[in-house]
């Protein structure tokens, strides 16, 4: 019988300890996507305000987009090029899927950067924009800040003529036909234009300074590790009492009940009552 018990046990203990390995692996996972959210907001903070400074200080042709410098303000001189605009499909703005609208920039210096403005919503009965802002023509100074491409959809999912399923710079490159000094590395989200047009595309919000639920979550998996090998050992010392009960022969421990303190008050009442 002491043997059954003991493997029984034995068995509860190793559900506990998986239990708790589990909670470990998810609990650190959290930990490592708050290190990240921190990173990213850190990031965010010290170059999305920064002075704009030229694009060749940043970021030679061909190189890619080193982190540190995501979001940091370039200045670049040079023409828009409006026969290459390509529309992004479904992205989350204004409560809505929209539509960003990508617009080659050819620099002075010859390179060709792509340039978000910004987004739009459909047209009303239509699937895409009516009416998109042009760009300015003629010299034009721009300042943006630097993103890194994006990759394919995983699903493989396509686009319409004249629209990319996401900011895949080799494939936009490819869909304007510029592949050879279209830069790759990088390309710019509109802050500004110079000369400033009429109108332009939506602009976008800041990004999000919420840190984010990961490191309340990561405390979270701890607790429930901690609370499995409680539970296991409650468990455990319930079993323990009821054979020890068993074997001296004493009935079951029934839970004391806890009376209320009003009910008390009126027994004493009572009491006083019928000794007068």
């Amino acid at each position: 019988m002491m043997r059954q018990r003991l493997l029984r046990w034995s068995a509860y203990l190793a559900v506990a300890v998986l239990f708790a390995v589990v909670c470990v692996y998810l609990s650190n996972w959290q930990f490592s996507r708050n290190e990240e959210r921190q990173t990213q907001l850190e990031l965010v903070q010290r170059n999305y305000d920064a002075k704009p400074v030229p694009l060749a200080d940043l970021l030679s042709p061909g190189e890619s987009l080193p982190e540190s410098e995501q979001w940091q303000p370039v200045s670049l001189h040079g023409q828009y090029e409006p026969s290459g605009q390509l529309l992004v499909r479904n992205r989350p703005h204004g409560g809505t899927s929209a539509f960003e609208v990508l617009v080659p920039f050819r620099t002075d210096d010859g390179r060709t950067v792509i340039i978000n403005r910004g987004w739009a919503v459909a047209g009303e009965g239509t699937d895409v924009p009516t009416s998109i802002p042009a760009p300015p023509q003629g010299e034009t100074t721009v300042i943006a800040r630097l993103r890194p491409g994006e990759p394919l959809p995983p699903s493989g999912r396509g686009a319409p003529a004249g629209q990319v399923p996401s900011i895949n710079l080799p494939l936009v490159a490819e869909k304007i036909g510029d592949r050879s000094t279209v830069d790759t590395g990088a390309y710019g989200e509109l802050v500004s234009e110079s000369p400033a047009p009429a109108s332009r595309p939506h602009a976008f919000d800041s990004p999000s300074d919420d840190p984010g639920p990961f490191l309340s979550y990561a405390i979270q998996w701890i607790l429930f590790a901690i609370m499995g090998f409680i539970f296991i050992g409650y468990v455990i010392r319930t079993e323990v009492v009821k054979h020890r009960d068993e074997a001296v022969g004493r009935a079951p421990r029934e839970p004391r009940r806890r009376r209320d303190r009003d009910m008390a008050d009126e027994d004493a009442l009572l009491d006083a009552v019928e000794q007068h």
